[in-house]
């Protein structure tokens, strides 16, 4: 933090809600340029603690200073369009330029003249991003800005935070996200606010030794308070202390993966004798599918195999739910086949949203038979036991569903339906609008599951850490599978497609022979662009030889064990030397076909 006047600042702030004391001394400031992640656990306050600094909600006592002149604007997680009759309407209603508003809903698939009536909370919560990008304020405030949009438009979203000129306060459970735009962290933790001035990446680390610090300074206190800290402490921890026997075990199946795939895109169909089928879960071949004159998916083959961990993303609209539809058999091909394994117990959790009755306990709802038991695939567990995997006290367990946060739900309907039988799990976008803490939890748990998983998300993080190979979608309908997550698969779809254009290229060279002069000056580059695609392929080696180095210290199988400070490190930088070569090689590609024409 600067020395300087802060735009907004929170001074000893109070707020009593529903007999629960939520902010207890709150203090912060957001000075000019600056990049905030608000972070803390579910049902902490985050959202309600954004509107206060937004002027769009109350506090009980405490100052709320804001320097005379700032404007600030506000993505609300819940946006209100009713009052206006279009889109453009409402983007424009607080004086941005309708060339800018309609630039930035353009960017976000809406049309301008889009009416406001019947539009999907998705729409919703996009023409809201659109409208507080428009307003260019001082302060931007952000709840949740990347749920319900794809890759693509989050990364467009990373850019035009990069280039936005104001300060900017975000609350999101996308990692990636939070990585990639902030450089501080603004952790709300049982009423206050304490304050990192690192990037996320290091979030975990810190929090873990304050609250341990604390731990001890709280041990002669009473109990109450003790367990409270304990129990904050948890969800830290459980993060921190993700073990290397997982990592080592994916990375294992990923190299299993990689043997099965012949070559990018092109994934081996050998035959299975009927005493292997088994193993085989789901075999497709040529498989595709239309829509009228638009072709969703374009014949594709893939082998997936007892055991494998298979990430789906794309743009919105692309196809991965009826992908998933003809995988399982619900929908049927135009062309090619599918082959099904014997005694599958698919279970598909299509974002995990369930309604919960009023009035039904947390108890009740997981065991609705009666007693104190409930069946977890096919094993009796106590109730308050199995609660306790998925975070709840057992001081919860009586409490009405009502009464949980909106996160608590959703780790609610997450353990109901996970108590099911089955040997495929099912994910539709199982990402969207939970916190971090259960994205977490439902990261640890896929990680343990020992069937296999289909995964259609848009969180690239998640997708990182769990899957054996992805699949990913061009929005034409083009599929290729690649061993490995999605920052893996997109490196390699990168090379593939300079591949093809360089054979492309070579092939237009010797059509051409004779091609004039004139034509290549049209596309001539300029002398920075020259320079700029000279220099290219020497920085990307130089990040490919880092990466690689990097990877081979990671290969130390006591690593974590020995300094886990140091894995962290090593894997942090790992990520930002690939997000580097990813944008580098993307830029020598745009500028080898601008200098092609």
């Amino acid at each position: 933090m600067s020395a300087q006047t802060p735009l907004i600042r929170l001074s000893d702030l109070f707020l009593r809600h529903s007999d629960k004391d939520l902010f207890k001394g709150v203090t912060m400031s957001i000075f000019a340029k600056d990049r905030i992640c608000l972070v803390g656990r579910n049902g902490t306050g985050k959202s309600t603690l954004l509107r206060i600094i937004g002027g769009q909600a109350d506090f009980d006592k405490g100052e709320h200073f804001v320097q005379p002149g700032t404007r600030v604007g506000i993505l609300p997680q819940e946006p209100d369009l009713s009052a206006f009759a279009s889109v453009l309407d409402y983007t424009t209603s607080e004086g941005a330029e309708p060339h800018r508003a309609k630039m930035f809903l353009d960017s976000l698939s809406l049309a301008p003249e889009l009416g406001t009536q019947g539009l999907s909370g998705g729409e919703q919560r996009r023409a809201a991003l659109a409208k507080a990008l428009a307003e260019q304020p001082d302060v931007l405030l952000l709840d949740e800005p990347t749920n319900h949009l794809d890759v693509d438009t989050i990364e467009w979203l990373e850019n035009e935070i990069r280039r936005f000129e104001g300060a900017i306060l975000t609350i999101s459970h996308d990692r990636r996200f939070l990585e990639t735009v902030t450089e501080q962290v603004a952790w709300l933790d049982r009423g206050r606010v304490q304050h990192l001035g690192k990037n996320y990446r290091h979030f975990d680390a810190w929090a873990e030794k304050l609250l341990e610090d604390e731990a001890r300074d709280l041990a002669k206190l009473n109990k109450l308070i003790a367990e409270e800290t304990q129990w904050s402490r948890e969800g830290i921890s459980a993060r921190r202390t993700r073990n290397m026997g997982r990592m080592r075990r994916l990375e294992s199946l990923r190299q299993d993966r990689r043997n099965l795939v012949a070559r990018p895109g092109q994934v081996q169909l050998d035959s299975v004798t009927s005493g292997q089928s088994g193993r085989r879960v789901i075999e497709a071949t040529d498989i595709a599918k239309t829509y009228g004159d638009r072709t969703i998916i374009a014949p594709f083959s893939t082998k997936i195999m007892r055991g494998d961990r298979v990430g789906i993303i794309g743009p919105n609209g692309a196809g991965k739910s009826t992908l998933i539809k003809m995988l399982l058999g619900s929908l049927e091909p135009d062309t090619g086949s599918v082959f099904r394994g014997t005694n599958l117990e698919p279970l598909v959790l299509d974002q995990m949203r369930t309604t919960l009755k009023p009035g039904t306990t947390v108890w009740d709802y997981l065991a609705d038979v009666g007693g104190d038991q409930i069946m977890v695939r096919g094993q009796p567990r106590h109730v308050v036991s199995y609660m306790r995997d998925f975070l709840f006290s057992e001081r919860a367990a009586r409490a009405p569903v009502e009464s949980l946060s909106g996160g608590e739900r959703n780790r609610l309907t997450l353990a109901k339906g996970l108590a099911n039988p089955s040997n495929l799990l099912v994910l539709d976008e199982p990402t969207n609008d939970l916190d971090l803490e259960t994205l977490d939890l439902l990261q640890e748990i896929i990680a343990d599951y020992d069937g296999t998983v289909l995964l259609v998300s848009h969180d690239r993080d998640f997708i990182d850490r769990l899957v054996t190979s992805t699949i990913l979608f061009d929005g034409n309908g083009g599929l290729f599978e690649y061993p490995g997550g999605y920052s893996d698969a997109r490196r390699q779809h990168q090379t593939r497609m300079k591949e093809q254009f360089n054979v492309g290229k070579s092939k237009s060279a010797k059509k051409e022979p004779d091609r004039k002069k004139g034509s290549a000056e049209k596309s001539k580059l300029t002398y920075a662009e020259k320079i700029r695609l000279e220099k290219l392929p020497k920085e990307m080696e130089a990040l490919e030889a880092n990466i690689a180095k990097g990877e081979s210290l990671l290969t130390d199988p006591d690593l974590y064990a020995r300094d886990p400070d140091k894995f962290n490190r090593i894997t942090s930088k790992l990520g930002e030397l690939r997000e580097k070569l990813d944008e580098a090689e993307m830029e020598w590609l745009e500028l080898e076909e601008k200098a092609e024409g």
